[in-house]
């Protein structure tokens, strides 16, 4: 063989062994599989957060509502596990409930998430002798209020505002207060109120007459938050199951519901005249 064919034939060993191990290189960056590409995956759904309320004075400051001036609230006289804050649900209600607890003066508006808002509320003596469950059936702002017969005899001096002299209209000093919450039974009414007031010492208390009864920013805030038919659970014991009290002894706040207003079903009449 010639010194030039050896060459030649040298050179052409030393061009495929470059080639083999460029061709070496190149696979060692690649792999090979035979799973597919791996899947894509999502993050879990996070739970939904509630929306902070705002500071107490911004809550409870003074406010124009429907013609009438609110003042503001002494927010720092009262204990403030009384005012409205977001707090773990101890329930167990769906959300959307409100939650009466007659025990430790609280009403709860179940969220999502696990959290409910909570209100301080003040109870009178119908507000202690009924629990368990309704609906909201009506919804009143600046409501009319009748004593009832019972209440008129007791105190004269409200003969005035008496079924047969049409009742107190809305007002500051009208014991519903801003709002009210009328609660049913199917169709019946139970004569128990979720209300405002104006007496805002009285929350985180009981007193001597009435439902349930809120500061009159909280039952607006109430108000604006719950739809007609929302579910309502009244109980001494939040958490446990609930036993119906069907005998009322104490005087319900109001005559009832006015003939001629609009409700989601009919009115049973019950044993007071309905103005």
């Amino acid at each position: 063989m010639s010194d030039a064919s050896l060459r030649i034939s040298r050179r052409g060993f030393l061009n495929l062994t470059a080639l083999g191990a460029a061709s070496a290189a190149v696979s060692a960056c690649t792999t090979t599989s035979d799973q597919g590409p791996a899947p894509i995956q999502t993050p879990p759904p996070q739970a939904p957060v509630e929306p902070p309320l705002g500071d107490y004075e911004t809550m409870y400051g003074a406010m124009s509502d429907n013609g009438f001036d609110l003042p503001a609230i002494p927010v720092n006289k009262i204990d403030h596990k009384f005012l409205r804050q977001i707090v773990p649900d101890p329930t167990g209600q769906r959300p959307g409930t409100i939650v009466v607890d007659t025990t430790n003066h609280f009403l709860y508006l179940v969220r999502e998430g696990g959290q409910a808002i909570r209100y301080g509320v003040g109870l009178g003596r119908a507000g202690f002798e009924w629990s368990g469950d309704a609906v909201v059936q009506w919804k009143q702002k600046w409501p009319k209020w009748t004593p009832p017969d019972e209440m008129v005899a007791r105190q004269p001096e409200l003969t005035q505002f008496s079924a047969k002299n049409g009742g107190m209209p809305g007002g500051l000093k009208n014991p519903l207060g801003a709002r009210a919450l009328y609660l049913f039974q199917g169709n019946q009414d139970t004569l128990y109120r979720l209300h405002g007031s104006p007496e805002w010492w009285s929350i985180g208390k009981s007193v001597s007459s009435g439902c349930v009864r809120l500061i009159n920013q909280d039952i607006i805030d109430l108000y604006d938050r719950v739809p007609t038919k929302t579910p309502v659970v009244v109980t001494a014991n939040v958490g446990a199951p609930e036993e119906d009290m069907p005998e009322r002894k104490a005087i319900p706040i109001d005559n009832g519901v006015p003939t001629g207003s609009i409700l989601l079903g009919p009115v049973k009449r019950l044993s007071n005249e309905i103005f």
